[in-house]
């Protein structure tokens, strides 16, 4: 009796040509070991990271900007510039949005990336700029090692922009223009 041909398991290769993005990669049975695409060779011009804690993620006190004295205002706008300056980016907290949509936001999240490939397909992008864009790297088209992350990006304003899938996903999100701000003044003395 001849032996049924059983299919043969994709090879880390041939997986990261077939997708951009790496949860499936990371999913795949028998994966053994990482894609030569999404492996990162050292320069020798690398450094270690810093584990002083004045080398962390600046973290921004909001509810100082809006009920803190003057001084401590002034400081955080400061310790704000700072940041984006040496950082680009920074970690907010007292921010006054409730857990519970955080949660909701980060269920959505994981909804969106366990959609199937076809349909993450269709906020994919092709262009950097476009209001919703998600993938892998920037431009796998070009790049010769991809990040190990997968990213979902969109734009909200002006123009509000977001994924209609999962289900409910969009719904989380209000568009700017249904939000009525009141406006904070602040009396310097």
């Amino acid at each position: 009796m001849a032996a049924i041909p059983q299919p043969s398991q994709p090879s880390p290769t041939q997986i990261s040509k077939m997708t951009t993005y790496i949860k499936k990669v990371a999913e795949s049975p028998g994966l053994t070991s990482v894609p030569s695409s999404y492996a990162f060779t050292p320069s020798p011009n690398d450094q270690a990271v810093s584990e002083d804690p004045k080398d962390s993620i600046p973290i921004i006190d909001f509810s100082l900007l809006t009920c803190g004295t003057p001084d401590q205002r002034s400081e955080l706008i400061q310790e704000l510039g700072q940041a984006c300056k040496d950082w680009g980016f920074f970690k907010v907290i007292n921010h006054g949005v409730p857990e519970s949509l955080m949660e909701a936001m980060i269920e959505g999240i994981r909804g969106f990336f366990n959609l199937t490939d076809e349909e993450k397909r269709e906020f994919e992008g092709k262009n950097l700029l476009d209001p919703i864009r998600c993938g892998t790297s920037f431009n796998t088209s070009i790049e010769k090692v991809f990040c190990w992350r997968d990213y979902l990006k969109v734009v909200v304003h002006p123009e509000f922009h977001f994924p209609n899938k999962p289900a409910g996903f969009r719904s989380l999100v209000v568009p700017c223009e249904r939000v009525t701000l009141k406006p904070q003044f602040f009396q310097l003395t």
